[in-house]
């Protein structure tokens, strides 16, 4: 579509945080074609001033539009300016309450004003025990303070705490769900955002990395299996898959718990230690139950008493080492700002399978030799 008609057809008929997240996908030719075809000046004017926001940033998901009215103000006055500011906004949520330099002093119910005698002052029936966030405060910050509080909208003040625009809730669950994709794409080994109708090249190049460091694991993970003596324990190999899973399944279990409590904000630095003394624990009941119902398997179905025995050991210290690597990797790649989802993927599963097969072997060597 050419630029007038994108500004016309749409961009005029959105709110600004709407019309800014469409106009940010064009390029930035057209970016400042689209706002000069805008008939009303002001709103070209709001739409550019959220575009310079950083894409992480409040600023960048709060909408211009909202009812602002003066401290000062009688509850008649109030509700005459409210009419004239309501034409442009489509939901009204709050009533947001200002001083004479625009600064935000509180918040007032709908309900309370049209119960109010008419020549009140407005700042005597304000709510000043109210929630804000910074222009320049992160997304994950602000989902994170609406989701705790409950909070439908939530103002956004700048560093002098002048009010400059308001959050919904529909905008966080943008977000969230936007977060929530990459991290999901994250963990599946894919390096770049893609959609289905993205062409070859790019799907393959997002792809590609991960299945290479897997290719790369999996070739050291038969290096391991070839430093050890198979021909005399030829048994041993049919229990490789088995270890190589277990590691895989334990740590991406371990870690995806520790993923959601950083997502979340529930898991605290001084955290770490009761943390992965906790999983130490988990990990050795898992390995305990899962040791013994595989020695009895494996002795029901007729293997000798050294393999059975070998095998049950190596499972549970493989799950006891996969349930602790896998608490440990996401905290040490937030700590260094790497995304933590990205513990959750191939990088986990692969080096967990190959440090699983050296503890079999190790152990397999050790009693059977």
């Amino acid at each position: 579509l050419s630029p007038k008609k994108i500004a016309n057809k749409f961009i005029k008929n959105l709110e600004s945080d709407n019309a800014a997240d469409v106009i940010s996908e064009l390029s930035d030719d057209k970016k400042e074609k689209v706002l000069y075809h805008l008939n009303n000046k002001e709103k070209a004017s709001d739409i550019n001033e959220l575009l310079n926001y950083d894409e992480n940033s409040a600023g960048s998901l709060m909408a211009i539009e909202l009812i602002k009215v003066n401290k000062n103000w009688s509850t008649v006055k109030c509700i005459r300016e409210m009419r004239k500011q309501a034409s442009n906004i489509k939901n009204i949520h709050t009533i947001y309450v200002i001083n004479d330099n625009n600064k935000l002093c509180g918040l007032l119910s709908l309900k309370k004003l049209l119960v109010t005698e008419k020549s009140t002052i407005i700042k005597s029936i304000i709510n000043t025990n109210y929630i804000s966030v910074k222009t320049n405060d992160n997304n994950e910050y602000v989902a994170n303070l609406m989701n705790k509080y409950n909070l439908v909208v939530v103002p956004v003040v700048d560093n002098n705490n002048i009010l400059v625009g308001r959050i919904t809730i529909d905008d966080i669950l943008s977000y969230v769900k936007e977060e929530a994709e990459k991290d999901f794409q994250i963990a599946s080994g894919i390096s770049e955002d893609i959609e289905l109708n993205d062409g070859l090249w790019n799907i393959t190049r997002a792809r590609l990395p991960w299945l290479i460091i897997g290719l790369i694991g999996g070739l050291f993970g038969a290096k391991v299996i070839g430093v050890f003596d198979l021909k005399s324990n030829y048994e041993l190999a049919f229990f490789i898959p088995l270890i190589a899973a277990m590691a895989g399944n334990v740590g991406v279990q371990s870690a995806a718990i520790i993923v959601q409590s950083i997502a979340n904000n529930s898991l605290k630095s001084d955290d770490t230690f009761s943390r992965l003394f906790k999983e130490f624990r988990v990990g050795i009941l898992n390995g305990l139950i899962c040791s013994v119902i595989i020695f009895g398997l494996t002795f029901v179905f007729g293997y000798g008493h050294n393999i059975c025995i070998t095998v049950s050991i190596s499972l549970f210290s493989v799950i006891l080492f996969a349930a602790l690597f896998g608490t440990l990797t996401p905290l040490i790649l937030n700590k260094y700002k790497i995304d933590p989802a990205l513990a959750t993927g191939p990088f986990i599963t692969t080096f967990n399978d190959i440090i699983g097969l050296i503890i079999y072997f190790s152990i397999g060597q050790t009693f059977l030799s």
